[in-house]
């Protein structure tokens, strides 16, 4: 089929690799370059990259509202357009502009976690179970009727990161035998339960504070929904402390954010209900390291009955 593919982080490049082997990609659509890193220099996205390295048409419209944008895209004569996390609105005469409308590769079992960041709210919520979706796009957020529903578990330690990878690795297969079935006429639509709905709004820095009043399980589940990014942090003696890997322990009795332990197993840290054992750390400026190795030259930063900041 002629396919217009639009995306623009790497979750949507795997899914560019596996369509451009099958299909005829007649365009590539992806948010225009931004500023980025240190230098605030302008970067083009991972979708973008992967175009220009297969030879492929790229558009950067900043809008697909404007009457232009959309003569330019009728053009291309589309049979269908595939999404995969293009970060823009598509107006309804842009989803009723490819002879076969527009579908969507989601990052949960919809309408479970609908919006913006699926993968890490399906992790700091505790679920047991995620998947990938695609479905056939109307100009709800993440509302259209499903044709492929693919499931996955999430394990007990799993990161944001390391779930992405589990999800890009299934959408490309999953994606082909929607388009094989679309193509064949045989796809089936099953419309969304929307009493069953829950959102998931997009990631704010500010959220990946940590509050130690809340329990160690919960705040476990953050510094793994937020790995890796914005990255979980905490203060103490005036630093920012990045957590990247921790475990929960039991319960003792002391207030919350006090260091109880410090020793080649980690910080043994109070919570509200629960401790947590940090085992690997970032100081600012630093890299990300075990506890047991920064506690060699900061032991004084981390020594036991100090607190982390509230």
């Amino acid at each position: 089929m002629k396919i217009i593919f639009a995306g623009t982080p790497d979750f949507a490049a795997t899914h560019l690799q596996a369509l451009i082997r099958q299909h005829d990609i007649v365009a590539v659509y992806t948010q225009p370059d931004r500023p980025a890193g240190r230098g605030k220099k302008l970067m083009a996205s991972p979708v973008k990259l992967f175009a220009a390295q297969n030879n492929l048409d790229i558009y950067q419209p900043q809008s697909l509202k404007d009457a232009e944008q959309q003569a330019i895209l009728a053009r291309l004569q589309a049979d269908i357009m595939v999404v995969v996390a293009y970060g823009l609105i598509l107006p309804q005469v842009i989803l009723d502009t490819p002879k076969l409308g527009c579908i969507n590769v989601h990052g949960s079992i919809l309408p479970r976690w609908r919006g913006a960041a699926p993968i890490q709210r399906a992790v700091e919520a505790g679920d047991n179970e995620t998947g990938i979706t695609i479905m056939q796009m109307d100009a709800g957020l993440d509302t259209g009727a499903m044709l492929t529903i693919t499931r996955c578990t999430i394990d007990a330690n799993e990161t944001s990161g390391s779930l992405y990878n589990k999800l890009a690795a299934l959408g490309g297969p999953a994606l082909l035998g929607t388009l094989d079935k679309i193509e064949a006429g045989t796809a089936v639509a099953t419309a969304q339960d929307n009493d069953q709905s829950t959102y998931a709004k997009k990631i704010d820095k500010i959220e990946a504070l940590i509050n130690w009043s809340e329990s160690a399980a919960m705040i476990d589940r953050r510094i793994r929904a937020f790995n890796p990014f914005p990255a979980a942090y905490t203060e103490i003696g005036g630093q920012r402390v990045k957590i990247w890997g921790a475990q929960v322990a039991s319960e003792q009795q002391a207030s919350p954010g006090q260091i109880l332990a410090a020793d080649n197993n980690g910080l043994l840290v109070a919570c509200g209900q629960g401790c947590l054992l940090l085992t690997e750390i970032q100081l600012a400026g630093k890299s990300r390291m075990p506890v047991s190795e920064i506690l060699r030259s900061r032991a004084e930063l981390f020594a036991p009955d100090k607190q982390f900041n509230q």
